[in-house]
């Protein structure tokens, strides 16, 4: 019986044994065309990724956005003149034309890939001293009140681990944060309360100084710095696990917080100063510090903040600078998100509302030859893993104090009346505590306090302020 030689040169064999060899070298040529095919496949995949697959593998998580207090100047936040499940843009109300701050809806939220929002609770600084706390529970009330009438859509989230639970299920985890310490009134008892209905972050200031803390506009000409009432509050946010933010703080609080704060930080909505001097945003030696306390600065694109030359229009490659300028000086771990949509009148051009996200994440992936590369995972971390980390730091803090009591300070009362009579209030006069016994007028010391008028943008006859 002649022997075969088998074509791949491995063995000879019988007639018998040659279908057995057939079959085998069959199989190997598959196995070859199959890793081949694999190989050009996982090649395509490598050439068609692009950034914003990475809010497909993980949640952007934005850190404020001013669409409540638009619901209160244009409609006294009544929902049922609000269709928020339909493009707006070319609404007669919220359309671009008629309204300069209005950028959010749901089907642009979708588009958009938002898989996570803090809905900012906000009442102007002109409410201190007087209606401040029943405006900001209004706010948290038509906040709630939203999510609630999307319930297919919207969920509210006050713990880190919910989040990606709730991206997974397909809606928006809505977590609230409360903008400015005058909401809270200087009082104690009204933060906790504020985190009981389920604020998860207080801003320290807004455009004006709380008693106890100085805003950004007093960066250069410190009034309070911040006081020993204003480390209290500070550690009280630590043992409820809120998150302390100091977008809209003086610089100097910036740095005296990070000294003594237990927990991490966050900017929600904060750029580099080094790219554009503005006060609103972050130092380099801030930046620095931040870094070492493990927190985040959320970027903010508002066009006056990312572009301070005013010969040119803001554009979405001035939102990449300012990314790539914190990621490159103090680590893609320490950046996010916070795009300031409905608080401010002027967006970049290619960031022009909610639905933008997508091309920002694709334009930092397509990075130019003198830019960072940025990985998926960085990608999924800047999208907002980044926010999760930080959060449940903040969490785990709180877990560490659980054995401590609620801080029971009270202002001093005479630092309380020094600031209202320096905005020219009769100290006390619309005050009933029991600690307003001890004031003593005469001691008074009024200090002439400048802060920048809020800029307000008219929308069909109603003031909407554009906060920034």
């Amino acid at each position: 019986m002649p022997e075969y030689v088998n074509v791949l040169g491995l063995f000879h064999t019988t007639r018998k044994t040659l279908y057995v060899g057939g079959a085998a070298i069959v199989a190997i040529l598959i196995l070859i065309i199959g890793l081949s095919v694999g190989l050009s496949n996982s090649s395509a995949t490598s050439d068609t990724y692009s950034g914003s697959q990475a809010l497909t593998t993980a949640p952007l998580i934005d850190g404020h956005n001013d669409l409540p207090y638009n619901l209160y100047a244009l409609l006294n936040n009544k929902l049922s003149e609000f269709n928020f499940s339909a493009n707006l843009e070319n609404d007669s109300v919220w359309g671009t034309t008629a309204c300069s701050s209005c950028f959010t809806d749901l089907p642009r939220l979708q588009t958009g890939k938002v898989g996570g929002q803090f809905w900012v609770a906000y009442t102007s600084c002109s409410s201190q001293y007087k209606d401040s706390v029943q405006l900001t529970l209004r706010q948290i009330d038509v906040i709630k009140r939203l999510i609630n009438n999307y319930p297919e859509n919207l969920t509210l989230v006050t713990t880190a681990a919910d989040i990606e639970t709730t991206w997974s299920s397909g809606k928006i985890a809505s977590l609230i944060g409360v903008e400015g310490g005058h909401s809270m009134d200087s009082s104690l008892a009204i933060l906790r309360l504020y985190y009981e209905l389920g604020a998860r972050y207080l801003t320290l200031t807004h455009s004006c100084n709380t008693p106890w803390a100085d805003a950004s506009p007093a960066t250069g000409s410190p009034v309070y710095n911040l006081t020993e009432f204003g480390q209290t509050i500070v550690w009280e946010m630590n043992r409820l696990g809120m998150m302390v933010d100091l977008s809209h703080v003086s610089h100097n609080v910036m740095r005296e917080v990070l000294a003594i704060t237990k927990a991490p930080v966050i900017f929600s909505h904060s750029s580099a100063y080094a790219l554009c001097d503005h006060y609103r945003n972050v130092p380099d030696d801030v930046l620095d510090l931040v870094k070492e306390n493990d927190g985040i600065v959320m970027v903010n694109f508002y066009s006056g903040f990312v572009n301070c030359n005013d010969s040119r229009n803001a554009t979405i490659d001035d939102v990449v600078d300012h990314i790539n300028y914190i990621r490159n000086r103090i680590g893609a771990t320490h950046v996010g998100i916070g795009a300031d949509y409905d608080g401010v009148s002027s967006m970049p051009t290619g960031l022009e509302d909610v639905s933008k996200y997508p091309d920002l994440f694709d334009r930092l992936y397509n990075n130019l030859d003198d830019e960072p590369s940025w990985t998926n995972e960085d990608l999924e971390n800047l999208a907002g893993r980044n926010l999760i980390r930080v959060f449940k730091a903040i969490e785990e803090v709180s877990t560490s104090l659980a054995s401590e009591s609620p801080y029971e300070d009270i202002i001093d009362i005479q630092e309380l009346g020094n600031a209202q009579e320096a905005e020219n209030l009769t100290a006390g006069a619309c005050q009933t505590a029991i600690e307003w016994n001890d004031y003593d007028q005469s001691t008074t010391t009024v200090t002439t306090i400048t802060t920048d008028a809020e800029s307000t943008t008219t929308v069909n006859a109603s003031a909407v302020s554009a906060r920034r």
